[in-house]
C-alpha cells in the first residue's frame, strides 16, 4: 500500500524544545519531504548582528547594510520569515537550507535596500525570548515586529521601516500594520487572502493522496476555528504532527485572523506579490487581497513559486524538485520587484 502524503504541512516536527515553532500553512508543501532552498550568488554585503528586546532575553537578527551616496541614508526594509522552523536566512534545522532571505537582501542590498532579517521568538538568536517556542500567538509575533521596528530605526536613523511578510510572515505584517505610523509600506509575498484554516482545507483537498486523511483533517479544523482542542488520538496518524496538542493553541488563535479585514484597515503602501506557480498560496488569494485593498500594487509574477524560484511548469513533482535544488537561486525578478517597490517610495 502506498503512503500517503498530504499536500500541506504547518512545518512543525518534534525538535528539540527550543526549536519547535508553530506555523501556518503557508510554507507547506507534504507532511513529509522536507526539501532545500538554495545558495545566494550575489555578493555579500556587510552584515552584523544586531538584537532587539525580547520578553525574557533578546530577538536576534542580521542587518545588512547598502551602499548610498555620502550623505544619503539607504531604505530599510524587516524581513519577516514564513511558517515553520524558518530562520532569519530561510533555513530549517529539518533540512531546508539555501537561505532564500539571505539571497533577497544580498539582492536588496545591491540596489542601494538595507534590510534585516530576524529569528521567531523562541528560535535559533531568539531562543532566549521565551522558554517556550509555542506558546506563542500572532499578537505576540506582531509586538515583536513592532519592537525591530523601534530599533532599527533607532540603529540606522531611518524615519520608517518597510515590513516584508512571506508566507506566514505576511500575516505577522498585516497585524503588525494595524494603526502603525512609523511603517513606510508593506511587501505581502506569497502571503494568503484567506484565514488560515480556509488555505488549510485547500491544501489538504488539492492532493488526491489526501484522500483518506480528509474526513478527520477537515473536522479537526472545524473544531479549532471553533476555540476547541483537538483529540489527536481520533485522527489518522499522518496528521498527527500537523495537529500536535502542543501547537493547537497557537493554532486556534491563528484561525481567527482574517488577512481581508486587515488589509482593508492598512494606510500605507502595499505590494502583493505572487509567484504563479505556487503550489500552497494562490493567486486566488492575491486577487483577495486586492480587492481589499484596491490602491495596494499587485504584481504576479509567471513561472515562480512559494519559495520564490523559477519553476518550469505548474506539476508539482517538478515543483517540489526545485525546492531542494541549491543551484537554483530566487528568480532576480522577486527581488526587482521588490527592490522598485521600496525605492519609488523612497523618492517620494
Amino acid at each position: 500500500m502506498a503512503r500517503t502524503r498530504p499536500l500541506s504541512r504547518i512545518g512543525y516536527r518534534r525538535l528539540p524544545e527550543r526549536l519547535r515553532l508553530p506555523a501556518l500553512c503557508g510554507l507547506a508543501a507534504a507532511l513529509g519531504g522536507l526539501v532545500s532552498f538554495p545558495a545566494a550568488a550575489q555578493q555579500s554585503p556587510i552584515e552584523t548582528a544586531i538584537e532587539a528586546p525580547g520578553p525574557l532575553g533578546p530577538l536576534g537578527g542580521t542587518l545588512a547594510e547598502a551602499e548610498v551616496a555620502a550623505g544619503a541614508k539607504a531604505p530599510v526594509v524587516l524581513i519577516i520569515p514564513g511558517s515553520g522552523p524558518t530562520d532569519r536566512n530561510g533555513d530549517s534545522p529539518l533540512g531546508v537550507r539555501g537561505g532564500i532571505y539571505r539571497q533577497l537582501a544580498r539582492g536588496l542590498a545591491t540596489q542601494g535596500i538595507a534590510s534585516v532579517r530576524i529569528d521567531k521568538r523562541g528560535m535559533f538568536g531568539s531562543a532566549r525570548a521565551i522558554p517556550d517556542a509555542n506558546a506563542v500567538t500572532i499578537a505576540d509575533y506582531a509586538g515583536d515586529v513592532r519592537t525591530w521596528i523601534d530599533t532599527i530605526r533607532k540603529r540606522t536613523g531611518a524615519p520608517c521601516v518597510w515590513v516584508l511578510g512571506h508566507s506566514e510572515g505576511g500575516l505577522v505584517a498585516l497585524a503588525a500594520a494595524q494603526g502603525a505610523t512609523d511603517i513606510c509600506g508593506l511587501l505581502l509575498v506569497a502571503t494568503a487572502g484567506r484565514p488560515m484554516g480556509a488555505v488549510l482545507r485547500a491544501q489538504l483537498r488539492a492532493n488526491p493522496a489526501n484522500a483518506p486523511l480528509l474526513p478527520s483533517g477537515l473536522a479537526a479544523i472545524d473544531s479549532l476555528e471553533a476555540g476547541k482542542k483537538v483529540d489527536t488520538a481520533a485522527l489518522h496518524p499522518a496528521l498527527g504532527a500537523l495537529f500536535d496538542p502542543r501547537v493547537q493553541p497557537y493554532l486556534i488563535n491563528a484561525f481567527r485572523y482574517d488577512p481581508v479585514r486587515l488589509v482593508a484597515a492598512v494606510k500605507v503602501p502595499v505590494l502583493i506579490l505572487q509567484g504563479k506557480n505556487d503550489l500552497q498560496v494562490g493567486i486566488e488569494d492575491a486577487a483577495l487581497l486586492k480587492n481589499a485593498q484596491p490602491a495596494a500594487k499587485l504584481v504576479t509574477l509567471p513561472g515562480v513559486n512559494h519559495v520564490l524560484k523559477p519553476v518550469p511548469s505548474d506539476g508539482r513533482g517538478a515543483n517540489a524538485a526545485t525546492y531542494g535544488d541549491p543551484g537554483i537561486g530566487i528568480d532576480p525578478v522577486v527581488t526587482d520587484t521588490i527592490a522598485a517597490m521600496i525605492l519609488s517610495g523612497a523618492a517620494r
